[in-house]
């Protein structure tokens, strides 16, 4: 099969490789039908150290059974189904109380040994646990734009979620979103499907805060820094947002964060963080009564009534996808996201 892999910054090449073999009586083996490119594949885009071992790449995929271990019984041949990006076997103490994320028995792709999900086919550990069917839904002949919300639960509409689910959105609240990227559109999404009254989007791209717009967005703010701050000031009579959902994962967007959220407010972080250190003392959530929240998002816990949310037509996170590549042409879209030439790319590969 072919399968993407990345061998230093910037360096992304599509190879020939052996195709996944059930290991496990608890493994599964997917045909991928749509992947996607994910902004924190960009972190090791930038930084990866030159190797001449590639590290497999892709952690969001939908597809098609090809084969079951012994043990799986949630799904079988020919299912069609998502894959979270984290597996978990859902049972577990951790599981069980909705932070998929923190399984016992769980554990992430773009591995040696587990792989990665931009590939042809995928070994998909844990597949009672990881593996949720998409009933009625048959992916040769399925609309593209239901593909692609379907695709987005794999990940990127469900972090935006976990954000706002975490900061504990009431419906009547103000709400702020920094990044304009597509988990921060997807956060935008979700608030407003969360109630929240007012959705400030901070965000400099005009292509990407009106999709923003469409999600919810009630006000966009393009400056950054001490002036970002002080717009989101000026916006909320001088108190601040009740949420911040912070969607990039560097420290001057952490830094905005503490600075427009009001007392007594939330900060909920999905942005994988970038830094090891940050304030937290008396001049950032301390002084403010602040809380900090957030972390990887347990998407597994989400997705059964979003798979609801998506088939009856109530959200549409798929338009986040502005371009569509092979998989030969994966590297094609690691550098068009890198120059921000596109918002997110799908992968198609059926």
């Amino acid at each position: 099969m072919k399968a993407t892999f990345m061998y230093g910054a910037g360096d992304v090449r599509i190879e020939t490789v052996p195709d996944p073999i059930i290991q496990e009586p608890t493994d599964a083996i997917v045909r991928t039908v749509r992947a996607c490119i994910c902004g924190s594949d960009l972190h090791p885009y930038h930084s990866l150290p030159a190797s001449g071992i590639g590290t497999p790449m892709g952690h969001e995929l939908i597809g098609v059974v090809e084969e079951v271990g012994s043990q799986v019984t949630a799904v079988a041949k020919g299912d069609f189904v998502i894959a979270p990006f984290a597996f978990s076997d859902n049972t577990c103490v951790f599981c069980r109380e909705g932070l998929n994320t923190a399984c016992i028995h769980g554990g992430w792709y773009g591995t040696p040994e587990t792989g990665g999900l931009q590939a042809e086919l995928a070994r998909i550990p844990q597949a009672n646990g990881s593996l949720v069917r998409v009933a009625g839904v048959d992916p040769d002949t399925a609309d593209e734009s239901l593909l692609a919300s379907l695709l987005t639960l794999s990940d990127v509409y469900l972090t935006g979620y976990h954000a706002a689910h975490m900061a504990q959105l009431k419906p009547g609240q103000t709400v702020a979103v920094i990044g304009d990227g597509a988990v921060g559109l997807s956060a935008v999404l979700a608030a407003k499907q969360l109630g929240a009254e007012r959705i400030i989007l901070m965000g400099r791209h005009q292509d990407r805060t009106s999709l923003g717009v469409q999600f919810g967005a009630t006000d966009v703010v393009a400056e950054r820094g001490a002036e970002g701050i002080q717009r989101v000031l000026d916006l909320t009579n001088g108190e601040g947002a009740h949420a911040v959902l912070e969607a990039v994962g560097h420290l001057p967007a952490y830094e905005q964060a503490y600075g427009i959220v009001r007392p007594g407010g939330i900060i909920s972080r999905v942005g994988v963080p970038q830094y090891e250190e940050a304030p937290i003392g008396f001049g950032s959530l301390f002084g403010k009564n602040a809380r900090l929240a957030g972390g990887p998002a347990p998407v597994r816990a989400y997705l059964e009534p979003a798979i609801e949310q998506v088939l009856d037509g109530t959200i549409n996170p798929g338009k986040v996808f502005d371009r569509t590549v092979t998989l030969d042409e994966v590297p094609a879209g690691y550098a068009a996201m890198n120059t921000r030439e596109a918002l997110k790319v799908m992968v198609k590969l059926a």
